[in-house]
């Protein structure tokens, strides 16, 4: 089983999937829609990658303010997070993603990608950001043997 990550958005989403042993996360597509209000294409899209992939779990970035309080579009998220496990049956952990769409340009500029570029692949590798920091928590925590609330972690 695999652990699928989500940049949620506006207007898209990014996808990105964790390989077997939940080590890695690769990015996969980008989920558009012409409506912010309209999640039924979205919704069905990333159920048929769950069944594809084998996907046992998600993680939705939460896209928390800097001061570590909930905006409008930590609260879309949430809500976005009630219809995924209504729709997909499976458990949703919301990740905190302060800073992983800075850090995705950051690595596309130092990749090489030229700017006209970079908007149509941030959303992908700020997903690939968000499972790869839950992969790395649940690997620390796992090495440990700690149980902490993954939405409380410490950067």
């Amino acid at each position: 089983m695999r652990i699928m990550g989500l940049d949620f958005g506006s207007k898209t989403v990014g996808v990105a999937i964790s390989d077997s042993l939940l080590i890695t996360a690769q990015g996969i597509e980008i989920i558009r829609r012409t409506d912010e209000n309209k999640l039924r294409k979205t919704l069905a899209r990333i159920e048929e990658l769950i069944v594809q992939y084998e996907v046992s779990e998600i993680v939705l970035g939460l896209p928390k303010n800097m001061n570590d309080t909930i905006g409008e579009r930590a609260e879309l998220s949430m809500e976005f997070k009630d219809k995924l496990e209504r729709r997909c049956g499976l458990p949703v952990v919301m990740w905190d993603e302060r800073l992983t769409s800075v850090a995705a340009e950051r690595a596309m500029i130092e990749a090489g990608i030229r700017r006209e570029h970079r908007k149509e692949h941030v959303d992908k590798i700020a997903a690939v950001f968000i499972l790869q920091g839950y992969l790395d928590y649940l690997q620390h925590t796992k090495k440990n043997g700690s149980q902490s609330d993954p939405t409380e972690r410490e950067d």
